[in-house]
């Protein structure tokens, strides 16, 4: 049987039960914990036949790693597989085959360039979720990966949301370009004004490693840079809050109104 992995707090854990209940293997709630979000938990459990069982706090932090915000639930979940390069290319063609003039193909993908922090990671997957993201892509070494940490962060995204590990981002990007998507990075320097950039249609948003950016190999296969307006005095914003503010410009540009 395959390794599980463990997720903890109520909204991952809730989030698991309603969509894929299938990939549980248990939960462990802290005793003593019976306020209205645990009974609706444990009523979910229930319906879905899912084994929960009492155990004290210090349990839960010991199967979490010590995390002191597991909110009293923890669970082990079968993970789910990310997608390969070649599950995103099927998609890619799947996608542009249904395409019509009252629904154009313009899928909307995020590529994380070396993000090392899970909880950056986790807010990544979470916004790029409420965006309506097709998938989060990030390099197979020296970024981050899916843990508990990066699942409780994204709060159940890390569920509805593909991730795609790729051996080689520059090569994916070009990829990705061969089948009609523009490449569009982010960088403080930038001329161009992400509000001022068409990202209507099928594209890729590429986003750099906490405090140095996007690497150079990464930035010769954009098609273009664009920067966040900034006000303040900060030279740069965290990558998950630039994350969700290109992603909901690129929200607002594709709604009707917009």
């Amino acid at each position: 049987m395959s390794q599980g992995e463990y997720i903890h707090g109520l909204h991952a854990v809730r989030a698991l039960l309603k969509r894929d209940a299938s990939r549980l293997r248990g939960i462990w709630v802290a005793r003593g914990r019976d306020d209205a979000r645990i009974n609706e938990l444990l009523q979910l459990a229930a319906e879905a036949r899912c084994a929960v069982q009492r155990v004290d706090a210090e349990q839960l932090a010991r199967r979490v790693g010590g995390a002191a915000v597991h909110q009293g639930v923890v669970a082990e979940v079968l993970p789910l597989p990310p997608w390969r390069e070649d599950d995103l290319n099927a998609a890619l063609v799947r996608l542009h085959a249904a395409a019509s003039s009252s629904q154009p193909f313009a899928p909307l993908l995020l590529a994380l360039d070396g993000v090392q922090d899970p909880h950056n990671l986790g807010a990544c997957l979470r916004t790029a979720d409420a965006c309506g993201a097709m998938a989060v892509i990030i390099p197979k070494d020296r970024a981050v990966q899916m843990n508990a940490t990066v699942r409780k962060v994204a709060a159940g995204a890390a569920e509805s949301t593909p991730i795609v590990v790729v051996t080689n981002l520059a090569r994916s990007l070009r990829e990705l370009k061969e089948h009609g998507l523009w490449v569009v990075g982010a960088a403080a320097e930038a001329d161009a004004v992400a509000a001022s950039v068409d990202l209507r249609g099928p594209t890729v948003l590429g986003m750099g490693a906490e405090g140095r950016g996007l690497r150079q190999n990464t930035r010769q296969h954009c098609d273009l840079l664009v920067r966040l307006p900034s006000l303040g005095t900060v030279e740069s914003l965290n990558v998950s809050v630039a994350t969700g503010m290109l992603l909901y410009e690129a929200v607002r540009q594709r709604r009707p109104e917009g």
